[in-house]
Order: structure tokens, then sequence, then C-alpha cells
């Protein structure tokens, strides 16, 4: 009895949130197809708003391409990042041995 009430459950769920409504009218337009698509899976992927295998494929690659860019410009603001601290570094024990120097050139023997 516990499972018949949690598909109850269920359908009034994917009623409620129009997935039956939604399937329904694609598998309609799937059924008044003159000419049946080759790929049912696929012709049901694009009713639903999903891209086609070409789509995704090559958003697929994109995204690769993408990855890979995001990794390089990363490592190059880390290289970035890493060399104005040594900048900043430097400059600070210059000015500190700036201030060495001049404070002992300014005391009188």
């Amino acid at each position: 009895m516990e499972k018949e009430a949690k598909k109850e459950a269920f359908r009034k769920y994917l009623e409620s949130s129009g997935v039956l409504d939604a399937l329904t009218k694609v598998l309609v337009a799937l059924y008044e197809q003159d000419e049946k698509p080759s790929s049912a899976l696929e012709f049901i992927q694009q009713k639903l708003g999903g891209p086609t295998v070409a789509e995704f494929e090559k958003l697929q690659a994109e995204l690769s391409d993408l990855q890979i860019r995001f990794n390089e410009l990363s490592t190059t603001h880390q290289d970035k990042c890493r060399e104005l601290e040594e900048l900043k570094n430097s400059h600070a024990e210059g000015s500190c041995k700036h201030m060495i120097e001049e404070g002992a050139s300014n005391e009188e023997p």
C-alpha cells in the first residue's frame, strides 16, 4: 500500500510541476510527424529545449577550450601577483636601507 501511495504522490508531483503536460505535448508532436525522425530521443530533447547532439558536442569543445584558457590566465595571474609581491618586498627593503643610511649620515661623529 505504501508503494502505491508513493507512486500517486510522484504522479501528482509530475502533474503539478508541468512535466506530464510537457511530455504529453512532445509525444503528441512525435506521433503527428508524418516522417518519423531517425532519433526519437533527439526529437524529444529538441522539443523540450535541449541542444542537439551536434550543439552539445560543440558546447563541450568550447567549454574545454575555455577551461584551458582559464587555466592559462590563472597561471599568468599567479605569476604576476608573485612578481608584484617581489617588487613590493624589494622596494620596502630598499626604503629601509635608504632610511638607515640616511639616519647614519645625519648622525654627528
